[in-house]
């Protein structure tokens, strides 16, 4: 349920962001994933806390972050209570670069090195 709402929101955005469900990123499918900026949406209910779920996250997260994903762990419950204000936020953060563009000149030169 909290996916399905989630959905509703962010595939209506208008800030330009443009999420795809379901889709599988490397050996893994993520809930949410925003392509533009390699970010990687998991909406966590309580299933991802029982049994070995939270080790098998923290694989799949150690994965996905080697191979230049950003991940975001969507609490379902902040879903629930207000998913307009969730997808909004996801899409603020998901509209950023992953990384900042390096300067064109690159940095100032050392002193003695003009």
């Amino acid at each position: 349920m909290p996916e399905i709402l989630l959905w509703q929101r962010l595939k209506g955005q208008q800030a330009g962001v443009k999420f795809r469900k379901q889709h599988p990123v490397g050996p893994y499918v993520a809930d949410f994933y925003c392509s533009a900026t390699r970010t990687v949406i998991e909406v966590d209910g309580d299933a991802h806390s029982r049994a070995d779920r939270p080790e098998r996250d923290a694989d799949r997260d150690a994965f996905l972050i080697g191979n230049g994903y950003r991940v975001l762990h969507i609490p379902a419950v902040d879903v629930l209570r207000d998913a307009d204000a969730t997808a909004n936020a996801i899409a603020a953060l998901a509209a950023t670069p992953l990384h900042r563009q390096p300067l064109a000149d690159g940095p100032p030169p050392r002193a003695g090195e003009e």
